[in-house]
């Protein structure tokens, strides 16, 4: 049994909460610098470039990529075999968050009550998932996330006989109506199967695996490499602009679901869709 003090989360969720904010990953950099080779617009050109310089300054300063620094959004990869000793995990999780927003100076953005709209002046609480898996693996996954572009995210139960087409349409339908607001060149997740909450889940996930990465799955490999070429061909571009780089990625998850269903999400993020993430050994 492998046990870890909960103090030590705390620590480790306030300095991923910094990292994430301020070090655009490695596979989002690398395809910023790919799409620049290959962008057919001018503009869209110089607005890949600034993007790049951006990322390039903000991890310089340890400042903040955007300024909308995104509601807390934590996965958790628990083996059964670990054990917690301290205080609730929960109040480990939120306390870090607290700490690396204070810390990193970075924006408080969210709010207590969805209704009454009074700031909790510490980003808290977090959106925290669980994953149980065999084992005594720890993993840690902090993946802050602005509303430019999960507001334009979208969920829809289709009936099973739309099949991969109204998959399809619906996806670039999605796209397309964001346009320029969740900030392009964008990732794009998408959850496919389950229930309602599950397939929102999954498009959520979907933000996470690396650009350049496909599904294990050859037709689902196949049908992210075609939609990112149609979004692609949609014209939205860097910014909004217009251009050929409005996606870097799409990625798709999948999940069985019911005789009657076809649950589909699409989770937009933008240029920068923050995430770090670490895995506790000891």
């Amino acid at each position: 049994m492998k046990i870890i003090k909960t103090e030590e989360i705390t620590n480790l969720v306030e300095r991923l909460s910094i990292e994430a904010n301020c070090i655009l990953s490695t596979d989002i950099y690398n395809g910023l610098k790919e799409n620049l080779k290959h962008e057919k617009s001018k503009l869209g050109c110089q607005v890949l470039g600034t993007l790049i310089e951006n990322a390039d300054i903000a991890q310089a300063e340890m400042a903040p990529i955007c300024q909308d620094t995104g509601m807390t959004v934590v996965f958790l990869t628990i083996g059964q075999d670990v054990h917690f000793e301290g205080e609730f995990l929960e109040d480990a999780i939120n306390e870090g968050v607290r700490r690396g927003y204070e810390k990193g100076y970075l924006r408080k953005s969210v709010v207590k009550d969805p209704l009454d709209r009074v700031n909790t002046n510490d980003n808290t609480p977090a959106i925290i998932h669980y994953e149980f898996v065999k084992g005594d693996r720890f993993q840690i996954t902090v993946a802050p996330k602005g509303f430019g572009s999960e507001n334009m995210s979208g969920l829809k139960m289709l009936k099973p006989s739309q099949g991969v087409e109204g998959i399809k349409n619906f996806i670039l339908e999605t796209v397309s109506n964001a346009g320029a607001n969740p900030c392009p060149p964008v990732i794009v997740g998408v959850g496919i199967g389950g229930t309602m909450e599950k397939a929102a889940l999954l498009s959520k996930k979907a933000l996470l695996v690396p650009v350049g990465e496909h599904n294990p799955d050859p037709k689902i490999a196949e049908l992210e490499t075609e939609l990112l070429t149609q979004i692609n061909n949609l014209g939205i571009g860097p910014a909004g602009f217009g251009g050929s780089t409005t996606a870097l990625s799409v990625n798709i998850l999948t999940y069985a679901t019911h005789i009657a269903g076809l649950p589909v999400s699409v989770n937009l993020g933008c240029h920068v869709t923050r995430h770090a993430s670490q895995i506790i050994t000891e």
